[in-house]
């Protein structure tokens, strides 16, 4: 019987153009052979979102920065029920392709039990420049002495029981911190994210599994992170400003990575 894969995937706002690729690429390349659900976050009705029966959408509206990442575990951890029977789960950033075939070898074993990745800004850099949260009053603190390598938020998972346990745990600490200490970490989930693995031995996957469109790293690539200046900028996509990106520049770009 083949293993069952929960993909969460966020696509709030602007977001949705990303969506008809990112599913195209990675319902070919992701785990090839594994019986894959797609679960989409969006409030979003457009119709390349209805068009495959390995796809559930959950209403979700746009929150506004930085909500919309802030509260992605909230967003999870909704549908908690329904991941229940998943063997493993995982997440993506919307702007993220899939370029080669990722197999059963990203898969952690039962003593990694979790998969993160090296963020690309960080994988060759000392630890005093990584930008954890520095406050010892949020729970997403990590002290000065303390962390070997700082991980991207953009692509996490694992095996589905305890990526459940991840999720709502980061739900209950992002809501501790905001609610109770009345404050917001640095760099919201991937914050948290961070704190997190701080106590555990994942899977570590490197920058090839979330490398930046433009960049030069010393990494084959496997998932790009296509560049949201070309797309109107991060304003933009996140709806401050309303200047909107246009789904033609995707399809060029497909057409570039000839996927």
């Amino acid at each position: 019987m083949k293993n069952k894969v929960a993909i969460l995937y966020i696509c709030t706002g602007n977001y949705v153009i990303f969506w008809e690729n990112f599913y195209k690429s990675f319902s070919r390349h992701f785990l090839p052979g594994y019986q894959k659900k797609y679960f989409v976050f969006t409030e979003s009705n457009d119709a390349s979102l209805q068009t495959a029966n390995d796809v559930r959408v959950i209403y979700q509206k746009k929150l506004g920065w930085p909500y919309d990442t802030l509260y992605r575990f909230r967003m999870f951890y909704s549908i908690d029920e329904q991941l229940k029977d998943f063997d493993y789960i995982f997440f993506f950033n919307a702007n993220m392709i899939c370029l080669q075939d990722i197999d059963d070898r990203i898969l952690p074993n039962e003593q990694e039990r979790l998969v993160v990745v090296k963020h690309p800004g960080f994988f060759d850099k000392d630890r005093s420049l990584f930008t954890y949260e520095t406050n010892p009053q949020s729970l997403a603190y990590i002290p000065d002495d303390k962390g070997e390598y700082y991980f991207m938020g953009g692509f996490n998972g694992g095996i589905g029981k305890y990526y459940r346990e991840l999720i709502k745990t980061l739900k209950e600490n992002i809501d501790y911190d905001l609610q109770t200490n009345k404050l917001i970490a640095i760099w919201h989930d991937e914050s948290h994210l961070n704190r997190y693995m701080l106590d555990r031995s994942p899977k570590i996957l490197s920058p090839a599994y979330g490398y930046p469109e433009g960049v030069e790293l010393p990494f084959e690539q496997k998932i790009i992170i296509l560049d949201k200046n070309r797309f109107g900028g991060h304003n933009a996509m996140r709806g401050i400003e309303k200047n909107r990106p246009f789904i033609g520049k995707i399809k060029k770009i497909l057409h570039f990575f000839k996927i």
